[in-house]
């Protein structure tokens, strides 16, 4: 059996880690839940699974489930960033899931890591952040970083048995989102709830919007090139509508390895729970390939698509511009779903406080943590200023 901690237990991938726990309760026991505000789905969860500590993102919320009913005694509610940290860091904790989202998930991964954890990879922003210093860690503590992303696990599914130098390039498929074909002009208009609209895939929030603006392939190039050691010139992108094949690796004899399922993150997920065995799958299903039919692929042409071109860009720059890549986008993003900005301008906000940042080359954290800060501070700046102007 192992003991885990999921620390964004109530969004997206932490419901669909707890199926799979559901599903296996022999194999796996929940020993700490972190989540936001979400205290009511939270509530279910500590009923359901009995863990020993969960952290909740503010006072009230905490209020509220000791409010909700009896506690056990030995039960712990922590808050906020802290209180994730020691969700995190459980000693008897063998894996944990880091599934939540935003630069705020950065810690308590490294955390994770120090304590000689199993990491189960999902918040994609630790690795765009500090990829560099988490890797280090995770090499000196000797932890397994098993990546929860479809595109990621793919790939590790291909390398696996595998040795790394044969690898000639990587190659990361994307659905292209719900406006794949629209016209710029098209683009300019939509609306939140259009994009939110994913043709394959159900997620959260924000990294719904990360894949209609495609910079959510841009992080995964980021990630790409730490959880794999490859250089950026050999990490390319084809869009790829149906999301069967989640990512490729081709072998410097010609030879391409891909990873065909279903969109469906349980199965990633399932795999990274389990490795380095296989469940069954969580839910009985399997790839019908005759009605699945022909499969596309079309180049990603980063001079076409700005959020890749950003991602390249401040993966070849390095020190803290990935950092305030991802912060700018997280508070860009943030506005649109609150109506303050357009679709067409995250992408434009995003380049625009990149390009005021003075880049430190080999920032610790703290430098990390404070260029994150600094830029979602000039987003909220710049999106002040043009509403003064409108």
């Amino acid at each position: 059996m192992k003991n885990i901690s999921i620390l964004g237990s109530t969004g997206s991938i932490g419901v669909n880690t707890l199926n799979i726990v559901r599903r296996h309760p022999a194999m796996f026991r929940v020993m700490g839940l972190s989540a936001g505000e979400n205290i009511d789905r939270l509530k279910a969860q500590i009923q359901e699974f009995r863990p020993r500590m969960v952290s909740v993102a503010t006072e009230q919320g905490a209020d509220r489930l000791t409010r909700a009913f009896p506690l056990p005694r030995d039960f712990n509610i922590l808050i906020g960033v802290e209180g994730c940290r020691s969700v995190a860091t459980i000693p008897e904790v063998d894996l944990v899931v880091s599934a939540m989202v935003g630069s705020h998930g950065l810690l308590p991964t490294m955390d994770a890591i120090n304590q000689k954890k199993t990491l189960a990879l999902a918040n994609k922003e630790s690795l765009v952040m500090a990829g560099e210093i988490v890797m280090t860690a995770a090499r000196t503590n000797k932890v397994a970083i098993i990546p929860v992303d479809s595109e990621h696990s793919a790939i590790f599914q291909c390398i696996r048995g595998n040795r790394r130098k044969e690898i000639r390039r990587i190659i990361l498929t994307a659905s292209g989102g719900p406006f794949l074909g629209m016209s710029a002009e098209q683009i300019r208009r939509v609306t939140p709830e259009e994009a939110l609209c994913h043709p394959r895939w159900k997620m959260g929030k924000k990294i719904t919007i990360d894949s209609a603006t495609m910079m959510n392939k841009g992080f995964e190039i980021l990630e790409a090139k730490w959880l794999f050691d490859m250089d950026y010139d050999a990490i390319g992108v084809y869009i790829h509508p149906e999301s069967i094949v989640h990512s490729l690796v081709e072998y410097r004899d010609g030879s391409i390895l891909a990873q065909l399922g279903l969109p469906d993150m349980k199965l990633p997920i399932a795999y990274a729970l389990s490795y380095p065995a296989r469940l069954e799958s969580p839910d009985g299903s399997f790839l019908d390939l005759d009605a699945v039919g022909t499969l596309q692929f079309m180049k990603a042409d980063p001079e076409k698509i700005p959020a890749l071109a950003l991602a390249y860009h401040a993966g070849r720059c390095g020190g803290t511009l990935p950092a305030v890549m991802n912060g700018a986008n997280e508070k860009a993003v943030e506005a649109f779903l609150h109506r303050r900005i357009s679709f067409y301008e995250i992408l434009d906000i995003v380049e625009k406080v990149m390009s005021m940042h003075h880049v430190i080359q080999e920032p610790d954290l703290e430098d990390i943590l404070a260029a994150d800060g600094w830029a979602k501070g000039q987003v909220a700046k710049i999106i002040e200023e043009r509403i003064g102007h409108c």
